[in-house]
Formats: structure tokens, C-alpha cells, sequence
């Protein structure tokens, strides 16, 4: 059996970068979550990750491109953890049982990416990323990405009404029901004792009474 190559110090290094780089990914998003950016100064990330200031700036031209990294990999994690969460739904059912679905869904999701919810929160509410551009246009994106699946989930539990009442339904609640889910959010946080599961079902509720509302004319 031949022996496999010992990797060589380049490759070495290479790995360390990586997991360097990753460190200090997690524990700006973990403090800054917390602290917020403008709260958040390069010398508590150096004590928070034992890693000297260089390599922070070996990795990241900016404390603003940090935070721009923060953001993206905390935005591609959610968004795909939606999309695993949202596979394969139900073929059939009412409005109200396939908003539900979603929904209670959504929620697990919302209780597994607290962190990145509670960062992206912090940086639309203070207006700290209009600091750092380029995390300010991946904040903007995000919400934009969550207008956009929101109408996903409405229009796809509205589909058997049709395509054009479906999409005026999902068009005019959208932004509703991201508030709703903001709302969810925050409660959760404030630690109120209601489970996420029944603010998603009452979101669900709103939102199925509403669109019935809208296709009906009234």
C-alpha cells in the first residue's frame, strides 16, 4: 500500500488561513450580533478569537469588508437552509393549510439562524452598515431576497385560484407578512412564551384571511 504524501508547508499554511479566516467569521458574527458594528472594535475580536490583529487584515481589507463577509455568509446559510426546509411541499390543500406549511417551516429556520437575524436586525434598525457600503448592499439585498420568498410562499399556497390572482395576492401581502415574520422575530427574542410555531400559525391565518379577501373582491 502506498503511502500517501505528507502535505507540503504550502498547503499547510493554506489551511490555516482557511480555518483563521473562518474563525474570525464566527466570532464577528457572534459579537457583533450582541454588540453591534460600531460596538464591535477590532481588539475584542482579537481577544474573542486569540488571532493577532494581522491576521484580521490579511483576510479583510476593512473592518467594513468583515462586516460585508459576515453578512454574505450568513445570508447564503439562511436562505439555504429555507430552501432545504421548503422541499417537497404538499401537492394540495387550502391557502391557510399550505401557509401553515411554510410557515411553521420558516420558523424553524428563524430558531436556527438567530444570530444572523439578530446582526441583520441590529444593522437595518441603527443604519451602522450605511458605515460599511458594501455590507449596506448586502443588507439591502438580503431583505430584498426575503420580500421575494415571502411572495414565493404566498403565491404557491394560492396557486389554485390561478397564476394572475395568485401573484396580485402575493404582491400586495409580501411585505406584510415580512413584517409579521420581523414581529415573530422580535417576540421570540424578548423571550414573550408563546413557541415561534404559533406566531407562524397566526401569521398563516392573517395572511389566508386576507388573500381569501383580496380574491373575493373585497
Amino acid at each position: 500500500m502506498e503511502k500517501s504524501e505528507p502535505p507540503t508547508p504550502e498547503a499547510r499554511t493554506n489551511r490555516r488561513g482557511r480555518r483563521s479566516r473562518q474563525e474570525i467569521l464566527d466570532a464577528a458574527a457572534r459579537v457583533m450580533s450582541v454588540r453591534g458594528y460600531a460596538g464591535t472594535p477590532m481588539s475584542v475580536l482579537v481577544k474573542e478569537t486569540g488571532l493577532p490583529k494581522s491576521a484580521f487584515y490579511h483576510h479583510f481589507a476593512s473592518k467594513a469588508g468583515l462586516l460585508s463577509a459576515v453578512m454574505e455568509q450568513g445570508a447564503q446559510a439562511f436562505f439555504a437552509a429555507m430552501r432545504e426546509a421548503h422541499r417537497n411541499p404538499p401537492a394540495e390543500g387550502s391557502p391557510r393549510d399550505l401557509l401553515r406549511w411554510y410557515l411553521r417551516r420558516t420558523g424553524d429556520v428563524m430558531e436556527n439562524g438567530e444570530e444572523f437575524l439578530r446582526l441583520l436586525f441590529v444593522l437595518v434598525m441603527s443604519r451602522e452598515a450605511a458605515e460599511a457600503p458594501e455590507a449596506l448592499q448586502t443588507v439591502n439585498a438580503v431583505r430584498d431576497e426575503g420580500r421575494a420568498y415571502m411572495a414565493h410562499m404566498i403565491r404557491s399556497s394560492f396557486a389554485g385560484l390561478g397564476e394572475e390572482t395568485a401573484d396580485t395576492i402575493a404582491r400586495t401581502l409580501a411585505p406584510f407578512g415580512m413584517a409579521g415574520y420581523d414581529g415573530a422575530f422580535v417576540a421570540l427574542q424578548s423571550d414573550a412564551g408563546q413557541p415561534v410555531s404559533v406566531w407562524m400559525d397566526q401569521l398563516a391565518d392573517s395572511l389566508a384571511a386576507l388573500g381569501e379577501a383580496i380574491a373575493a373582491g373585497d
